[in-house]
């Protein structure tokens, strides 16, 4: 017994010595990132220069502009964990390699003029926890493959021109912690998928100025975390399909006929 501490200390060593060397030879970023980074360049149009730090070195270690890595614990390589490109000015296209940054967790191209539709490969990054696509220029369809992100918890792709239906798939989007849908002011047509109210922790669900039709999902009043409901200048039909009542059953919810913004709990 008498051996038993010195043998556990020089293991736990081993074990932390093992981690630190791992982490000190993770000098460069994953060569099927990078690459997939350049193809990502190679779509857009940067008209200010804001990317000309993409022009030559590693990514993670010359401090790409919007690059942020981290390493882990399972190889030698850096990973990009955020894509931060918000505000630059960018147009262009929203390459499909985007899909090979496996280990991405936030997708930030917000308030650019990016346009084309969202490649369906963004589906493919399981770490995947925030999609910010807003105040673009973006167009097409909603891709099937994004309901199928297990850790997704926010999406904003408002302010842009997408167009067809709302997936069903988007009902898979059952993030532990919360998820705001912000999909207002576009082009979505169709009926709102009543599947929906599967999202038992969505907290805001925007679907005002676009094209929808059909009736409202009365399943939606029964959603627990959903605090606001915004679905105005569409074109529903019975809108009072979610009620406004106290019982056990529904949320306290009221409609604004001329906003049509369900806000739990106050009155508009």
């Amino acid at each position: 017994m008498l051996g038993a501490k010195p043998l556990l200390f020089v293991v736990g060593l081993a074990i932390s010595c093992s981690y630190i060397v791992q982490f000190a030879t993770a000098h460069s970023t994953d060569p099927s990132e990078v690459n997939a980074l350049r193809a990502i360049r190679l779509n857009l149009i940067d008209p200010f220069g804001n990317l000309n730090s993409w022009r030559s070195g590693d990514p993670c270690t010359s401090n790409w502009t919007g690059i942020i890595c981290e390493s882990t614990t399972n190889d030698t390589y850096l990973h990009v964990h955020e894509l931060l490109l918000l505000n630059y000015n960018l147009s262009g296209a929203l390459a499909p390699e985007l899909g090979l940054l496996s280990r991405l967790k936030i997708l930030d191209f917000m308030w650019n003029n990016i346009s084309g539709s969202i490649p369906k490969e963004i589906g493919s990054i399981k770490s995947l926890k925030l999609i910010l696509l807003n105040g673009n220029q973006l167009s097409g369809s909603l891709p099937e493959e994004i309901g199928f992100l297990p850790n997704l918890n926010r999406i904003q792709i408002d302010e842009n021109q997408i167009s067809g239906t709302i997936p069903k798939s988007f009902a898979n989007l059952k993030s532990l912690r919360s998820i705001c849908d912000h999909m207002n002011n576009n082009s979505l047509s169709g009926q709102i998928p009543p599947e929906l109210s599967g999202l038992s922790s969505a907290l805001h669900l925007l679907l005002d100025n676009n094209n929808l039709s059909g009736y409202l999902p009365p399943e939606l009043s029964q959603m627990p975390s959903l605090h606001i409901l915004s679905i105005g200048n569409c074109s529903l039909q019975e809108l009072y399909q979610i009620p406004e009542c106290n019982t056990s059953t529904y949320l306290p919810v009221r409609i604004q006929v001329s906003v049509f913004a369900v806000v739990r709990g106050e009155k508009l």
